[in-house]
């Protein structure tokens, strides 16, 4: 089934949808509006009073209400809803990935989401830190997507190697630098291109210098502000890359590991690299399969 665009990152069954029809009240730009009756609803996360709820549950009694919800986060007044009206819904997982035209599949006993025309390609970004500031390098001529834009150091995860171990070795190669230091890893961020989904696994690194060697996959580099990232032309959702680990490594620093590895210490890897699919962790929220 195809899915309804993104609306705002925090949406309200209350005044962003008539309870009648089902129809968004307020579109925009990556949600051009349209009924929600047999459609995959795809949005970050909800926001509203407990009204909210029941009109959702409203929809799924008239009919008019989505075949099923994913939800980057879940929130109580959308998933009690889809219990009362037995919508199924996924949540943990990464809207951004999701277009209006795709074709979709949710799977509620597995909570799983699938992209079955959209090719995956995983891959690592690694973040790295230096007194405040942070690397992003420009990609050059030679490689094989985003020429002559900024990221952040990358590759791609080869068979099922670890992610964490890809990360290390792209930093070594593309930079030179040793001596990380493992802060964070963030959860997988989908990066949309036409038929393709790069399936980003973030790490933030600390690193004891700012000399860098770039290898022929860059032509220049920046140690940049937190703040300045915007001015730079860079990959699709770099930004929200670096939002997925910074927050975490802030708040809760990561205490070294007792039996470093190859000089870098070490936390829990995430998932290992697979199909364009989202699994959710847990679900709270009546299962059904759709298709």
């Amino acid at each position: 089934m195809r899915p309804v665009g993104r609306p705002a990152p925090r949406f309200s069954f209350v005044g962003g949808v008539d309870p009648s029809t089902g129809e968004l009240l307020h579109p925009t730009p990556s949600a051009s509006g349209g009924a929600l009756a047999g459609r995959v609803f795809a949005f970050p996360h909800g926001k509203g009073s407990t009204v909210g709820s029941y009109v959702l549950y409203g929809l799924g009694r008239r009919g008019v209400g989505p075949a099923a919800i994913v939800n980057a986060r879940a929130e109580a007044i959308v998933a009690v809803g889809a219990v009362l009206a037995g919508i199924p819904m996924v949540d943990r997982v990464d809207v951004g990935g999701i277009r209006s035209a795709d074709r979709v599949t949710v799977d509620g006993d597995r909570g799983a989401v699938d992209l079955p025309d959209v090719r995956a390609r995983p891959v690592v970004s690694a973040i790295l830190r230096n007194r405040g500031r942070i690397l992003i390098v420009r990609r050059s001529e030679a490689v094989g997507s985003f020429r002559g834009r900024w990221s952040a150091v990358s590759g791609y995860i080869e068979g099922r190697e670890d992610p964490r171990d890809r990360a290390v070795r792209e930093v070594r190669e593309e930079t030179g630098l040793r001596r990380l230091v493992l802060r964070a890893t963030g959860q997988p961020v989908f990066a949309r291109t036409d038929a393709t989904v790069y399936v980003v696994h973030p790490f933030l690194f600390d690193v004891p210098s700012r000399t860098v060697r770039l290898d022929w996959e860059n032509t220049d580099h920046a140690w940049i502000r937190l703040e300045d990232l915007g001015r730079y032309d860079t990959v699709p959702r770099l930004a929200d890359v670096v939002a997925s680990v910074l927050p975490a490594a802030a708040s809760v620093p990561t205490p070294p590991s007792p039996r470093p590895r190859d000089g870098v210490r070490r936390t829990r890897s995430p998932g290992r690299p697979g199909r364009p699919r989202a699994r959710a962790a847990s679900s709270a929220v009546h299962r059904r399969r759709t298709g």
